[in-house]
């Protein structure tokens, strides 16, 4: 008996570092998984909600409208208690680069020095619009903002959310360990769950 054919995904993202995490999360599903990288013939949304929630819902709903496939996307952010939530869901617009928002935000922090009064999360929404469904998980990890950068792995604001637990800037986490605490790895681990147990759609079904 031939295996079923795997059932294909957009990622809307143009963030290569977002859909590597997304794509390592389900490689055990039955699923293939393109991204935005791969369809520059769409047009882009306006993400115009005010909730990580509302942006994600919008990109998922805008993209699997015009292309017809199962698509996921993500809206995720970080928010700094001492700058009131800022930047939340303007983080990939608070400066033009990954280095420009980390100035930004080191240069906002520069006058907060204990570490009780830098404390921030990360949030991250997963929305899928799947067979007439739309499912949404969230992901959090709480963490601090660090006086400085640390590390070269991962992406964005990685190298300054420094996890107490582990006693590192998640861009010095290999990409198993910030899979396992990050906010997009508990969504993702979320969304694993339910597409195994609701959809069968383990690699051995």
């Amino acid at each position: 008996m031939s295996p079923s054919p795997k059932l294909q995904f957009l990622l809307a993202t143009k963030n290569s570092g977002k859909a590597r995490e997304i794509r390592s999360a389900l490689k055990d599903l039955n699923l293939t998984c393109e991204s935005l990288l791969d369809r520059e013939d769409l047009p882009e949304v306006v993400e115009s909600g005010s909730t990580f929630s509302a942006n994600a819902r919008l990109k998922a709903a805008h993209y699997h409208r015009l292309t017809g496939v199962p698509t996921l996307a993500d809206d995720s952010g970080l928010v700094v208690d001492a700058l009131e939530g800022a930047p939340g869901v303007f983080s990939a617009r608070f400066a033009p680069t990954d280095q420009g928002r980390i100035d930004k935000l080191l240069g906002l922090m520069s006058s907060i020095q204990e570490p009780s009064r830098r404390t921030a999360h990360f949030v991250c929404v997963i929305c899928l619009v799947l067979g007439g469904r739309t499912l949404e998980v969230t992901g959090r990890v709480d963490g601090e903002i660090s006086r400085e950068p640390k590390g070269h792995n991962g992406f964005g604001y990685d190298p300054v959310f420094y996890y107490p637990p582990l006693q590192k800037t998640l861009a010095q986490m290999s990409l198993q360990e910030k899979s396992q605490i990050s906010h997009r790895g508990r969504a993702l681990d979320k969304l694993h769950k339910i597409l195994k147990e609701e959809f069968g759609m383990s690699t051995d079904s």
